[in-house]
């Protein structure tokens, strides 16, 4: 990008920050109207034809709603038919007798610590906030600190810890083992959640606020032991979707670990395929070939390995049996990885590929980037030059139906089952009366819902306005080397300035990552690349305000004003990832791992 690019994108970024924050805290402007403001300001600045710039705000509010919206809805079901069945109580009386009260805090933030790892924040928080509210009615007092407490836990893990989308693409990115991720990451998160629970403690005493309403309807008053349902039955809208949701993480997790869709050296007619490459790359036509040679030598990262692969690629001669299998690892790591290779090349496609192709491709997994891949080299050379893979492997197909269980949207739509049966059972309600209920709980998260996605909206029209690679541009990276601590505050700068300027904890992680790619050796950095992943996790938590869905879910479900979350939420997040960028750094000094 030019210096004017990169001025007029950060310019966009100031108008819009200045749209919602004058029109919510100066204006008492509506949350939501606010928010639809900001990005229509914005799509109108940035670049397109003029007839996609207002609708293109609709097809990003769109896009949310189908990401969070059925999420929200069951979730206020759920929530409010705990809370009226008595099973909310039942679980914190439960919790109050095993940890007591001054230990419940703790007990909220080890909840959400752990069950972000497999599930989403938003889901985590749904789940565990009726707790929060069933906590406050039974003590009068810490509101705050029980909504605080589950956001601690639930936030830090979902930006250090695998299997959890951010930390696993950054961990691939950076060629970071898994399993050292999950070990590093939960080690930074710790102290960090500790901080978060102190700070929660300080927050609760400087600024104590009463539970509010989140609907028309009052509280329910609290009802003896021998009426509310039993503890399994009360637990059982939590732990079934935490199960349903774990279980296809874990599937998920070892079929992606096969890695089905990569090259082996069999499988390759070696010398057709290199007489194929080099006849493509001698002609004037946009060919495979020629996007194969491309996406090796598009970059600086690994340099002399790219050149070592692309002249194995292009020379004369036979290939050596060493020759072959580092020209088949050279090839799965450079062109089987590059998103996207060919989806405008003749060749069929998985049709949920080429919608992630079609889509954001910093989300697109490795694993998927090379099935889609795998799947052009075959339609465009045929069987004869490489053979076809298995992609449906046993684990595949256990994974593909534990993704249709597991599933969000169905796993919480049990969960509501579950909750309504619970309701209906112990409060003996009629059939008319449960419907009024749930009325009530969808009213309440219908609000819920058009903020949340107006926020995404404004997110995905400051990456329309490029505030994204104007960011990439100010932090241009080289390749020199530089002491670790210099090198891990970058990333923790740059992942942290990207939160703050598009919203998303994972766009922020995954586009870090990637800028920041060719540092990540022990050479360079003088301590183990999973120091890199976890500041770069670390700043992903930085500067969470009025563009991050997370916000508005934390302040929405636990009734505070816009202010409030400012004040509550967004320092929390800021003490989590300085915390947890300072244990990082302590790590890297004193348990380099090299």
């Amino acid at each position: 990008m030019t210096p004017d690019e990169v001025n007029y994108a950060l310019l966009c970024l100031g108008v819009g920050m200045a749209t919602v924050l004058g029109l919510i805290i100066f204006l008492r402007t509506n949350a939501f109207i606010a928010m639809l403001v900001a990005a229509m300001a914005v799509s109108l600045m940035a670049d397109g034809s003029i007839q996609d710039k207002f609708s293109r705000v609709a097809g990003a509010f769109g896009g949310m709603a189908g990401g969070v919206g059925i999420v929200i809805a069951l979730a206020a079901i759920i929530g409010k038919c705990m809370l009226d069945s008595g099973a909310a109580d039942r679980v914190v009386r439960w919790m109050m007798g095993i940890c007591g009260e001054k230990r419940a805090p703790a007990a909220l933030m080890g909840s959400g610590f752990i069950l972000a790892v497999p599930v989403f924040f938003d889901t985590v928080f749904y789940l565990l906030v009726p707790l929060a509210r069933s906590l406050f009615r039974r003590t009068s007092k810490n509101y705050l600190l029980y909504v605080m407490a589950i956001a601690t836990g639930g936030a830090i893990t979902h930006t250090l810890v695998p299997p959890t989308p951010g930390p696993l693409v950054v961990a691939d990115q950076l060629g970071v083992d898994k399993g050292m991720m999950i070990l590093v990451g939960a080690g930074v998160a710790l102290p960090g959640a500790i901080a978060g629970l102190l700070f929660s403690m300080f927050m609760n005493r400087w600024m104590p606020l009463p539970m509010r309403p989140i609907s028309a309807e009052p509280e329910p008053e609290e009802l003896p032991d021998d009426q509310l349902p039993s503890l399994f039955v009360s637990l059982l809208p939590v732990l079934l979707p935490v199960l349903l949701i774990s279980t296809n993480t874990v599937l998920t997790t070892i079929a992606d670990g096969q890695r089905a869709a990569q090259l082996k050296v069999e499988e390759v007619d070696w010398e057709k395929l290199r007489n194929q490459v080099k006849a493509e790359n001698s002609g004037e036509e946009d060919t495979l070939g020629k996007r194969m040679v491309a996406a090796i030598q598009e970059s600086d990262f690994q340099k002399e390995r790219r050149a070592e692969i692309a002249d194995l690629l292009l020379k004369d001669g036979s290939l050596s049996a060493d020759d072959q299998q580092a020209l088949v690892s050279g090839l799965n790591q450079f062109v089987l990885t590059h998103k996207p290779l060919g989806v405008d090349l003749p060749g069929k496609m998985p049709p949920a590929l080429v919608k992630k192709v079609n889509g954001d491709n910093t989300r697109m997994k490795p694993v998927d980037a090379e099935r889609m891949n795998r799947q052009v080299l075959e339609a465009t050379y045929g069987d004869d030059l490489i053979e076809p893979h298995v992609w449906e492997t046993d684990a595949r197909k256990a994974a593909n139906w534990s993704a249709a269980f597991g599933d969000p949207n169905f796993a919480l739509l049990l969960s509501a089952v579950i909750a309504m049966a619970t309701l209906v059972s112990s409060r003996k309600l009629s059939l008319k009366e449960l419907a009024q209920s749930v009325e009530v709980a969808l009213m309440s998260g219908g609000v819920i819902i058009l903020i949340t996605c107006a926020g995404g909206a404004f997110g995905a029209m400051l990456g329309a306005a490029n505030v994204g690679p104007a960011i990439r541009e100010l932090f241009s990276v080289g390749n020199g080397g530089g002491s670790a601590v210099m090198i891990l505050l970058l990333g923790f700068s740059i992942a942290s300035v990207l939160k703050i300027a598009q919203g998303s904890s994972t766009v922020a992680m995954i586009t870090g990552a990637a800028m920041l790619g060719g540092l990540a050796t022990p050479e360079t950095l003088g301590c183990h690349p999973v120091y890199l992943a976890a500041a770069i996790g670390s700043g992903s938590l930085m500067g969470s305000w009025m563009n991050d869905s997370g916000f508005w879910v934390f302040a929405k479900m636990s009734g505070l004003t816009e202010v409030e979350a400012l004040k509550s939420w967004t320092l929390l997040l800021l003490v989590l990832g300085g915390v947890s960028f300072l244990s990082t750094l302590a790590f890297a000094t004193l348990l380099p791992l090299v």
